[in-house]
């Protein structure tokens, strides 16, 4: 049986890899981690896991044909679980970098949580995800 705990690492085909690595580095706190300019791609920590960034104009990026746009993704979007959480806080920290979020309940790896959706510089969906809401005295459990 395959038991998956976590993401190890997402890889995104991408127009502008500096853009990409200030956002991701600037905004929601990766750090780059190692730059294969031989292969184009550069690889950014997220806690455990790792977000592969591979320009289209690359070696790597030239294999995946045409770059994303709005009539075309590489993926949906990835959920990154976000520990601790402050709902208000990173709303503001995502408010002063000019992007607006709400907090919305949506049901995740471990229940029903808090959950913010944002865009990526290129258009690629993202999903803050919060842990789950406290029981409720009385409830249920699931």
């Amino acid at each position: 049986m395959i038991n998956i705990r976590a993401i190890d690492h997402v890889v995104l085909r991408v127009v502008d890899a500096a853009r990409m690595v200030r956002f991701y580095v600037d905004v929601l706190g990766a750090r780059l981690e190692k730059h294969q300019e031989a292969i184009g791609l550069l690889q950014l920590r997220v806690g455990d896991a790792l977000i592969d960034l591979v320009p289209v104009d690359g070696e790597l990026g030239r294999r995946g044909g045409a770059a994303p746009g709005l009539e075309g993704r590489n993926v949906d979007h990835i959920c990154f679980r976000v520990l601790p959480w402050n709902g208000p806080a990173i709303l503001a920290e995502l408010a002063r970098h000019g992007i607006e979020g709400e907090i919305v309940s949506r049901y995740g790896a471990e229940g029903d949580g808090p959950s913010i959706y944002l865009n990526d510089p290129e258009g690629n969906a993202l999903e803050l995800k919060g842990p789950p809401w406290s029981p409720v005295p009385g409830a249920p459990s699931r």
